[in-house]
């Protein structure tokens, strides 16, 4: 049964086409992991297929009653509701339904006997309905995903205004799996969860019953899970049966084959305009030589696709630093309340240290109460000399207006036009993304506009939190290895071991400080 139907899907912004014809089908059961590199279209296809944005042609058709859940990249909480006010939502039907049984039990006192037996057996429907539901077990439920997505950590009854983006995120998918809609679309679940989350989200996701489609970067998490890969790539989508690495199997044969027709088909097509430029102007062979021209105007001409711009990352070092880059002295981070216990840390130069820990515990409060961004609750921290600090950020608070071109120009105001462009371009991005506003960008393509302020600034530590988020696997090897190579020191968070192991000297955990009990 198909549960979803796009058919000859065509969209694109401005002159920079997505979507050209494009065909789709969601059985049911099928888990799909949806692929392509950063800017082919996948968040796009996303919000047009949930009706959130109308294509220039085709049709979506979804069969009646199905229910659908959404996880996007930029979903929002209303404040004045608690982390338990928004798990609940997810049965707000039981609870109508529950307000509408009540309010027949009270007209009871009120009706004859004719109507109160109607009454009766429309509320024991009802009764039947929620008893099947779990809607006397909802607190259970709730408690059970909030504990396996570590929500239970932040505390049920905290505000969810309060939160971190990323916490809020994980309150979103939390919400997302107690409504077990009929369909889950899931677009990078994996950026704000840690390590045993990931493990937990998989193990859910293998027993799922019912479809899902899933945006990952991930690579370990999306083969895991998923038994249908499809494939966003030069305005096309193509469906690939099996996991991640069947696919990549499938697609280097198929790339294969086709550069193998076209050197081929280049050949021949060499030797016939060399037999046609020969022997036109000979009569003997004239004709041959217009029987070999005909063949040529009709031929179907292979063409291979263009390559994609890989990302080159290179970061510039600037003077040798002091011998420790900072040190602290009983520091307690925290806002409110304190998130650590009084910490005495020191990093030296040539260190590259990675935070590993649980989310919510405080990574990134750490980060920036280093930096001197937020002030701790006591102690205090003092940076070594001759610092030249690089600092990538999870979450960015504004929204840029500007083009990548003149997001970058306004930094770097001595490169010439050539220079911002080359420069962009070295991150991955073609000219019409380079033109593009950033705001219309994927989330991949902002983290490349914002790398590339990074690598042409001349730095000694960088400082990086959650790098990888919405990056695709190129631009993540390709990142990987400029850390590896870089000279300076390195302070990392990433919720990937497979990203820092082998790249960082020192893994610090940030459980054995924190003042969250787990």
């Amino acid at each position: 049964m198909s549960l979803l139907t796009v058919k000859n899907l065509s969209h694109g912004f401005g002159d920079r086409a997505i979507f050209d014809d494009v065909s789709f089908r969601l059985l049911q059961g099928e888990h799909i992991g949806l692929i392509g590199a950063n800017g082919e279209g996948k968040s796009t296809f996303m919000n047009i297929i949930t009706g959130k944005l109308e294509p220039d042609a085709g049709t979506v058709e979804w069969s009646k009653r199905t229910r659908v859940g959404y996880l996007d990249q930029h979903s929002v909480l209303e404040q004045g509701m608690s982390i338990r006010d928004v798990l609940r939502t997810a049965f707000q039907y039981l609870y109508d339904m529950e307000t509408e049984m009540n309010e027949l039990f009270a007209k009871m006192g009120e009706v004859g006997p004719d109507e109160l037996e109607s009454l009766l057996e429309e509320t024991g429907v009802m009764q039947d309905a929620l008893t099947n539901n779990g809607f006397y077990t909802i607190d259970a439920k709730v408690e059970e995903i909030a504990n396996g997505l570590g929500l239970i950590d932040y505390g049920l009854d905290r505000d969810v205004h309060d939160l971190s983006g990323g916490q809020r995120t994980k309150v979103l998918l939390a919400k997302l799996l107690l409504e077990k809609p009929d369909i889950l679309i899931l677009d990078e679940p994996t950026n704000y969860l840690d390590v045993e989350h990931i493990v937990w989200l998989k193990n859910y996701l293998l027993n799922y019953d019912h479809a899902f489609i899933l945006v990952s970067h991930d690579i370990p998490f999306l083969n895991s899970v998923v038994n249908l890969i499809y494939h966003m790539e030069n305005q096309q989508l193509n469906r690939y049966p099996g996991d991640y690495e069947e696919f990549q199997r499938v697609y280097e044969m198929k790339k294969q084959q086709q550069v193998s027709a076209y050197k081929k088909q280049q050949k021949e097509i060499a030797n016939l305009k060399d037999f046609v430029a020969r022997n036109k102007a000979n009569a003997a062979t004239s004709r041959m030589a217009m029987s070999r021209q005909k063949k040529l105007d009709k031929m179907d001409v292979i063409e291979l696709d263009a390559e994609k711009p890989k990302p080159h990352f290179n970061f510039q070092l600037a003077r040798t630093p002091g011998k420790y880059l900072f040190e602290t002295t009983d520091l307690v981070i925290g806002y409110d309340e304190p998130l650590s216990r009084p910490l005495n840390l020191s990093m030296e130069r040539g260190q590259k240290i990675a935070l590993s820990g649980a989310n919510g515990i405080g990574k990134t409060t750490l980060l920036r109460s280093i930096l001197g961004e937020i002030k701790p609750v006591s102690g205090s921290v003092e940076l070594g000399e001759h610092l030249h600090i690089g600092y990538f950020e999870q979450e960015l608070k504004t929204s840029s207006q500007h083009t990548c071109l003149e997001e970058i120009w306004e930094e770097f105001r001595h490169f010439t036009q050539q220079e911002v462009r080359s420069a962009l371009a070295k991150c991955g991005l073609t000219r019409k993304h380079i033109e593009s506003k950033v705001q219309v960008l994927s989330g991949g393509e902002k983290a490349k506009v914002r790398l590339c302020k990074l690598i042409n600034n001349e730095t000694n530590l960088l400082v990086l939190d959650e790098p990888t988020n919405h990056l695709d696997q190129d631009a993540k090897n390709e990142l990987k290895r400029a850390i590896t190579e870089y000279k300076g020191s390195v302070l990392l968070i990433s919720h990937e071991p497979e990203f820092y192991e082998g790249v960082v000297t020192d893994v610090w955990n940030c459980e054995d400080w924190t003042t969250k009990v787990f």
